[in-house]
């Protein structure tokens, strides 16, 4: 079995602070995905035994950047979009393995006032330019927090929140088409209808306690590999975070 977990851990040095290693080594998780580290790596020593480490920071130290831990070396590393193999927001990693490529994302946030809205939609063009030369080649598993609340069963106040950043109708549109185009969101394949299933919550006072809360965080694989798929499921226990892990198990 090959299991993932994915997590926007909102400051990797806080997020140690608060119990991260503890819940590492107890997921003992195939490959561990983070978004939003918001540090160097050399501003952090993190000793992760049996792990290979593999960090795209953002020039602009305290923001944005991801990481990936896992068990298995793998065959080549790309870092951003396109050929540069570097980018200043730290947003993308993607690694090759012998069956598949891992993609892991931190989809930039269109802002409150939707300033980066188009900036955002671009990027989403260009993101999914490379997941389509991805799976053309091998299968892909797409992670990470893509800010965007996909249906209204995603998000506690739909209603009030349509047209809000993450819930706009061109980011949505984003999602469809590439659910369109040979993805499957893995958590709604298998709890289509399951509502209250949250992986974000605002840290305004008892928001999380009272699970209003937005799906925004996910698991998205090539279609052709659905029937490797075992479960898709939320660690929303799990503090240290606004956001709480993911997991996808395969065979």
């Amino acid at each position: 079995m090959l299991k993932l977990v994915s997590w926007n851990v909102n400051g990797i040095r806080a997020c140690v602070r608060k119990g991260f290693l503890d819940y590492f080594y107890e997921v003992d998780a195939d490959i561990f995905c983070l978004q939003e580290t918001k540090c160097h790596k050399e501003q952090i020593e993190l000793k992760l035994d049996g792990y290979e480490q593999y960090w795209n920071d953002a020039k602009r130290k305290g923001y944005s950047g991801t990481a990936v831990f896992t068990k298995k070396k793998p065959l080549s590393v790309q870092y951003g979009l396109g050929e540069a193999n570097e980018e200043p927001e730290g947003r993308v990693i993607t690694l090759e393995f012998d069956e598949f490529y891992l993609v892991n994302v931190y989809t930039p946030n269109a802002q409150r006032d939707l300033a980066r809205l188009s900036f955002r939609l671009d990027w989403e063009d260009e993101l999914f330019a490379h997941l389509q030369n991805l799976d053309a080649i091998k299968p892909v598993i797409y992670c990470g927090d893509l800010n965007v609340a996909h249906r209204d069963i995603d998000l506690k106040n739909a209603k009030s929140n349509q047209g809000n950043s993450g819930v706009t109708v061109e980011e949505r549109a984003k999602m469809t088409h590439l659910l369109d185009h040979g993805f499957i969101d893995t958590y709604r394949y298998f709890y289509p209808d399951r509502e209250g299933a949250f992986t974000w919550w605002s840290y305004m006072n008892k928001v999380r306690e009272r699970n209003i809360g937005w799906r925004i965080d996910y698991f998205l694989t090539s279609e052709r590999w659905k029937e490797r798929l075992i479960d898709s499921y939320i660690h929303s226990h799990i503090l240290g975070s606004d956001h709480c892990p993911i997991i996808l198990e395969m065979e």
